[in-house]
């Protein structure tokens, strides 16, 4: 006996954005802190294999910042981060190779495989994938300050360009592609380059339809301290207003800069959803109110219509 009127409503409204998003790219971008741990990790990777289920075509980008603060700790390595982004000496790039390329990507392989998805790891030296300079020193002026100061990143790659090939090859394949954060130089040199960074660009670079950043809280918050105060609809206006006002700090700063730059990039929508919350991909991806703050370049999504 069905236990409500239509007992399967939820599946026929899930089944028109399977049908809109089949065979579209995401992007997906995990946050060091949901890959900290085990039990969020997973949860985040069975989301990511239903939407490979579905025919969605997920690209992952990892980050592993408090992996590497951790590291870094042990190894008696200062901890420098500015506007949200890490300064990088020659012994924290060995760290982060030691993270990003390491233990974090190898469990979070395991992960995906053990939830169904034919993952290969990657990381943005391979096949030239990304290819970036050393950043100049550059002028940062932190919020609630008037004045700058120069700031030099160290060992920190700008990316320059991005070579899909790779990419399309593992994808033509039906394999998964799981991309850590390093970058190439002409030189042969590697550099550290923001997680956000990257997710952005290949986002860009590979016209994805959605870019996903899984953070630890709700989505866009108009008071950082109050979960309550989601932002569940934002433009690139609203972001700057935001930026503007002082609203975004610590790491939502690279991360605005980052959404911004998918946006303008010819991504369809970005979304901030909770790496820490039950499913929020998922229903942010299958269902007309979503969990998290959808970011577009202008309002074409009036109150009351999906935002999927």
């Amino acid at each position: 006996m069905p236990l409500s009127p239509d007992p399967y409503a939820a599946l026929r409204n899930a089944a028109k954005y399977v049908k809109q998003f089949r065979s579209k790219t995401f992007v997906v971008k995990l946050g060091g802190a949901v890959l900290t741990d085990p039990r969020t990790r997973k949860a985040a990777c069975e989301q990511i294999a239903l939407l490979w289920a579905f025919s969605i075509r997920p690209v992952v980008v990892h980050g592993g910042g408090p992996e590497l603060d951790s590291l870094c700790d042990a190894l008696h390595l200062p901890i420098e981060k500015v506007a949200g982004r890490r300064v990088t000496s020659a012994p924290v790039l060995d760290a982060a190779k030691m993270v990003l390329a390491g233990k974090l990507h190898t469990d979070l392989l395991a992960d995906l495989q053990a939830a169904g998805v034919p993952a290969v790891g990657l990381s943005g030296v391979d096949a030239g994938l990304i290819k970036a300079r050393k950043r100049p020193p550059v002028l940062v002026t932190e919020p609630g300050e008037t004045q700058g100061r120069m700031v030099d990143y160290g060992l920190v790659g700008d990316i320059e360009s991005v070579d899909t090939r790779v990419v399309e090859h593992l994808r033509s394949a039906d394999y998964v592609p799981v991309i850590a954060p390093l970058s190439g130089g002409q030189d042969g040199a590697v550099y550290n380059t923001n997680a956000d960074t990257v997710a952005a660009a290949l986002a860009a670079a590979l016209h994805a339809e959605k870019l996903f950043f899984l953070v630890e809280v709700p989505g866009l918050l108009k008071d950082v301290s109050d979960p309550s105060s989601l932002i569940s609809l934002a433009t690139l206006s609203d972001l700057a207003s935001l930026e503007a006002e002082g609203r975004l700090t610590g790491g939502m700063r690279p991360k605005a800069h980052a959404m911004r730059h998918a946006l303008v990039g010819g991504v369809g929508s970005v979304h901030l959803v909770s790496g820490k919350q039950s499913d929020a991909l998922l229903e942010e991806v299958f269902t007309n109110e979503g969990s998290g703050t959808m970011v577009v370049r202008e309002h074409p999504v009036k109150h009351g219509e999906a935002k999927g």
